[in-house]
């Protein structure tokens, strides 16, 4: 058990170590944007899906960075098991908060560059791709494995095939 936690909780940082550097890209562009000259030029439904990006973006950062602050506080306290199952909440989370920032920053700008229709048409295929890509599909491999047979093991070890 314990190694199994260990290789879990390895696998899970490496995870968190690469989609941590993309959200902080976007969260650091958009924190600059109100600084720019063009950023005035905002409607108000555009500057609510600022916002919303930024927000977002910050809450993904919090949610992924949280696995971290745990396994920090908890170090060496015999917690692995938690741990792994709190940081597997918290990176799908903040993954459902890193798609959202996506599309709120994609409509935001393809909106504003390409007009709303065109705008909402690419983001609706943005978003489809996303669902698909990181949620649907792995969700439907995740069943069929949970009901794919499982080969028996036989007291000397080997698997009955």
């Amino acid at each position: 058990m314990a190694e199994r936690d260990d290789r879990n909780l390895a696998e899970l940082i490496q995870e968190l170590r690469v989609v941590s550097l993309g959200v902080q890209v976007l969260f650091g562009f958009l924190l600059s944007l109100p600084f720019t000259v063009r950023f005035s030029l905002l409607g108000g439904g555009q500057r609510d899906l600022y916002l919303a990006s930024l927000v977002l973006s910050a809450a993904a950062t919090v949610l992924l960075l949280g696995p971290v602050a745990y396994h920090r506080l908890v170090f060496r306290r015999g917690q692995k098991e938690h741990l792994v199952r709190y940081a597997n909440v918290m990176a799908v989370l903040g993954l459902a908060a890193v798609g959202a920032a996506v599309l709120t920053a994609v409509l935001l700008v393809t909106g504003y560059v390409a007009g709303a229709l065109p705008g909402a048409l690419i983001t609706a295929v943005v978003a489809c791709m996303l669902v698909g890509l990181w949620f649907a599909l792995p969700l439907t491999r995740r069943e069929d494995r949970d009901l794919a047979p499982r080969p028996h093991v036989r007291p000397g070890g080997s698997p009955n095939r």
